[in-house]
């Protein structure tokens, strides 16, 4: 089987007709019903990741108080953050395991792994007793509890991108793939809404004593609800139509060529995804910190506005998506690379301005422009590679940029600011991730209303249509 190139000269900007690059056999209808069913299983998983993520960094002074000894509040804080940055390092090791799996045993059996170990590790964060009762021990666990979730979100992402991709008719794969990244904003807002909804009502000392347990707690409820969802979903028909042709036999491809033999591929992916969680880093994780540490500015209205902001990236999202399908992803995520050039150091200088008003502008205008990329990705990325690799390569891809790149931008832009003294450095830094961005749409083929690489077109089809292979 031969697949088209991954990466060409540049092609028309705009929305090329439906025509099937590498297909593979007669049009795939898809069953509305199963495609409603892994949009849902595979977003939901997305959600608890970032439901996580919120809750953990809200919180994460108290954590600092409860888990480490130190009576220095910083070094607490910075002892909470380490714990929580460990999670980075082994993401590319999940995703070296994980994705190679997902590509020889199947999709969904691997989803509903991670499945289980993100809600594993989640809710034992909840079970584990203080240092005051068990001493070291505690920040132990703690960081154990931290490396299952890292491990497991390394296969995570890819494989629910890829689940969605592989399910979605041609046509609407935008539109079905961008409710993978609603799934990331409502929970972050769930996770970051609880925090402050608790914080607000408990005392310091109920706070301290059993309530930071609660949110982590709800991992197990949620965890069970995504796996049955996930148990409940056949493979993708990619997925089947390969295993199809590989016989008796389990697909397997070497670790080597899912990087070697992709590498073109894997280059595009990397500068996507690095401009994907630069910006989405900076405005999600970075901005309420520097809000409060650099402009001095409220925390409790920080925090809402960065909420308010992900709540509006909620309400356009599917529209965008939407929008990927009509016009195609290389033209939106071209339009959001050109934002961040130029709109950037405007939009934090609005910031900067201090006002409610001007504070909530900035931040809306990054959010937007954001959204270019988080209803892209989600099915742009697994359009770069061919199904026989496709949750193996992008795992890889994915999970180094971000480790390398995402995950330590709020870490780069504190010490540049730092070592600089100049407070536009948040700009300039998105400002260069949109020019690497930039360069990889240049070089990255339209895959809006196409076929995947290596698979046959998928159409809509009826309500309770026999999916063939």
């Amino acid at each position: 089987m031969s697949a088209a190139p991954v990466a060409a000269a540049p092609p028309s900007r705009t929305a090329p007709a439906p025509v099937p690059r590498a297909a593979a056999g007669p049009p795939t209808a898809t069953d509305p019903a199963l495609v409603r069913r892994a949009v849902k299983a595979a977003a939901l998983g997305n959600a608890m990741e970032w439901f996580d993520f919120g809750v953990y960094s809200y919180i994460a002074v108290t954590l600092g108080k409860v888990f480490f000894p130190s009576g220095n509040p910083t070094a607490q804080l910075l002892s909470t953050f380490g714990a929580f940055a460990a999670a980075f390092l082994v993401r590319p090791l999940g995703g070296m395991v994980f994705g190679p799996l997902g590509d020889r045993v199947g999709r969904q059996k691997v989803l509903a792994v991670t499945m289980i170990m993100m809600a594993a590790g989640t809710f034992a964060i909840g079970l584990i007793p203080s240092y005051a009762t068990i001493g070291v021990w505690a920040p132990v666990l703690l960081l154990a509890a931290r490396l299952v979730q890292g491990f497991s979100t390394g296969g995570e992402y890819a494989g629910a991108s890829t689940f969605i991709a592989e399910y979605a008719p041609d046509k609407r794969r935008g539109f079905l793939g961008s409710w993978l990244e609603f799934g990331t904003l409502a929970g972050y807002i769930g996770g970051a809404g609880l925090v402050t909804l608790m914080t607000a009502l408990l005392s310091d000392g109920d706070l301290m004593s059993w309530g930071w347990r609660i949110p982590f707690l709800i991992a197990g409820p949620m965890g069970i609800v995504g796996l049955y969802l996930r148990m409940r979903l056949e493979e993708t028909p990619a997925f089947a139509a390969e295993v199809a042709k590989a016989e008796t036999t389990r697909p397997k491809v070497p670790l080597r060529e899912m990087v070697t033999g992709q590498w073109r591929a894997l280059l595009l992916c990397v500068g996507l995804v690095l401009v994907f969680n630069v910006t989405d880093y900076m405005l999600l994780s970075y901005m309420p910190s520097y809000l409060t540490s650099e402009l001095k500015y409220d925390e409790t209205h920080g925090l809402l506005v960065v909420l308010a902001v992900m709540a509006l990236m909620m309400v356009v999202q599917p529209f965008a998506g939407a929008l990927t399908d009509r016009v195609g992803r290389r033209p939106v995520i071209a339009a959001g690379c050109a934002g961040f050039l130029l709109l950037s150091v405007p939009a934090l200088l609005l910031i900067r301005e201090g006002s409610l008003l001007a504070v909530a502008l900035g931040m809306a205008a990054l959010g937007l422009l954001l959204v270019c990329f988080t209803a892209s990705m989600p099915s742009a990325l697994p359009a770069l590679f061919p199904t026989r690799v496709r949750y193996g390569s992008l795992s890889i891809g994915f999970n180094v940029s971000v480790s390398l790149f995402g995950g330590t931008t709020p870490l780069v832009v504190t010490a540049l600011i730092g070592a600089t003294g100049n407070m536009m450095m948040p700009a300039y830094y998105m400002m260069a991730a949109a020019v690497i961005g930039g360069v990889a749409v240049w070089f990255m083929t339209e895959s809006a209303g196409r076929p995947l690489p290596g698979s046959a077109p998928a159409v809509e089809g009826r309500k309770g249509a026999a999916l063939p292979g």
